[in-house]
């Protein structure tokens, strides 16, 4: 065999060639395969208890149960796959449910009624043992301006509560606050807020920190800002005797200066490297970005195509990055117009009508937000959260046929190219598979069973990493 070029040209040349790849690989190292909640919470900080996303829990569960009171009924209101079959009379929807709940899972899914019937049980099991994944406690517009000594006094009293749920158990997965923006006008209040809770935190805690601890930091227009809340975190931790690097943070994109700067740029990537590694999440704010856009408040919704184009910008500017993006949330609060006990059935029936449409809108949106690859928003009422998880397992559901089918065979290619030495480099496409089946797992969609289906083993699901997957088959048909 000949060759022309010599050997120290060449290796010269790749060398060259893979510093440039691996600063790419760098900026740009994928999916994170961390988990990612399904939703945020935002709370305003002066209502928070330690208790408060139990409460919530049992609000949401209340308000399905009072309006859909079985899966026939949700099916029709959101006009799920098949709601047309269901029966409609209640001694009929009962039979078909004890028929549904005597059968194996396998049974269940050759039956017309299996989706809703699976959307709903699970709803209701998740309300029950997890209804808030992710809570902002908020300083921001869910809290106001109001007088000093008031939100110093709330900071105290929050970060109090938070201490107490952490040690009774009744804190979400994930938590963190909102401080208000670092504009010229509010920027000492925010460091204030910020500095207050921290503070009051960690003593009431003996320097421990929730899991999955976060900082928002809105209305982000510019990298300087995000510069100052890792420099204020520096601080913090050597005030606090935390690790360094132990606080993080996430950013908001609400304004259309975060989408294109003066300069016709999108500085999205510039304000993420401002904050030197401490920022995991980019979240989309629907109201303040609409505005900023010069949509009246009427026309201000998730479906607008401004927001559209704001995700897609946002996703375009970050893709690959690992940073997790959150869409904004839907201001129709699931809500009927009449309280009281005595009621007519004229307002009940006003009532129904009211929850039911503003199920459909948050159904449509987060439905919306999962085909554009957008895997967690807002709520905002405890109300809203059984539409969250019903578009969700909707999404994960009725597409787990598909991609469990996409998975095996993309793990057995996998497996083929290992046995015969092949390279294969396609990781990022098994990785993008791997993360719809943790995504579904952890929301509580599928179980680890359906996820085993794909022909990964446990061990190979909790890596949560398809690159390792790989590197551990590798390994295991090595010669020893």
């Amino acid at each position: 065999m000949h060759l022309s070029l010599p050997e120290s040209d060449k290796n010269q040349l790749l060398e060259q060639l893979g510093v440039a790849n691996r600063r790419f690989q760098q900026t740009y190292p994928g999916d994170r395969p961390d988990r990612q909640p399904v939703h945020t919470v935002y709370g305003g900080a002066n209502l928070f208890k330690a208790d408060t996303c139990q409460r919530m829990g049992d609000i949401a569960l209340n308000s399905l149960q009072t309006y859909a009171p079985n899966f026939a009924e949700l099916a029709r209101v959101l006009r799920l796959e098949g709601h047309e079959h269901l029966p409609v009379l209640s001694a009929d929807i009962a039979d078909l449910t004890a028929r549904l709940d005597a059968m194996s899972e396998a049974e269940r899914k050759r039956e017309p009624a299996w989706l809703a019937y699976s959307v709903y049980n699970k709803v209701i099991r998740k309300l029950r043992t997890e209804a808030v994944e992710d809570f902002r406690i908020d300083f921001e517009d869910g809290f106001g301006n109001r007088p000093d000594e008031e939100e110093d006094a709330t900071a105290v009293q929050a970060a109090k509560e938070l201490a107490r749920g952490l040690q009774q158990g009744s804190v979400s997965p994930f938590i963190g606050i909102r401080i208000k923006p670092f504009t010229e006008d509010l920027k000492q209040r925010g460091v204030r807020t910020l500095d207050i809770f921290l503070s009051t935190l960690l003593r009431e805690t003996g320097g421990r920190l929730p899991d999955n601890f976060v900082v928002m930091l809105p209305k982000v227009t510019i990298p300087e800002q995000m510069t100052t809340m890792v420099r204020l975190f520096e601080l913090l931790e050597k005030a606090n005797d935390l690790a360094p690097g132990t606080l993080r943070m996430e950013t908001m994109v609400e304004a259309t200066q975060i989408i294109m700067d003066d300069e016709g740029r999108n500085p999205l990537m510039r304000i993420i490297r401002a904050s030197e590694g401490r920022c995991v999440a980019a979240h989309f704010g629907t109201y303040d970005y609409t505005a900023s856009a010069g949509i009246t408040a009427r026309y201000q919704t998730m479906a607008h195509p401004v927001c559209d184009f704001a995700h897609h910008m946002t996703k375009v500017a970050l893709g690959g990055t690992g940073i997790f993006l959150s869409d904004g949330a839907t201001n129709v609060m699931p809500i009927g117009p009449h309280r009281g006990e005595a009621l007519t059935y004229e307002q009940l029936r006003e009532n129904r009508e009211s929850v039911h449409n503003a199920w459909r809108q948050g159904f449509a949106h987060t439905t919306h937000s999962l085909i554009n690859g957008l895997y967690q928003g807002w709520d905002l009422n405890p109300a809203q959260l059984p539409m969250r998880y019903a578009a969700t397992y909707t999404f994960f559901l009725s597409s787990y046929a598909d991609a469990l089918h996409r998975l095996r065979t993309f793990v057995e290619r996998a497996a083929i190219s290992t046995l015969t030495g092949d390279i294969f480099d396609d990781a990022a496409t098994g990785q993008g598979l791997l993360n719809f089946f943790l995504r579904a797992l952890n929301c509580g969609a599928i179980t680890e069973e359906e996820v085993l289906a794909t022909g990964l083993t446990t061990e190979e699901i909790q890596s949560r990493s398809f690159y390792r997957i790989l590197q551990g088959r590798r390994q295991q048909q090595q010669p020893a």
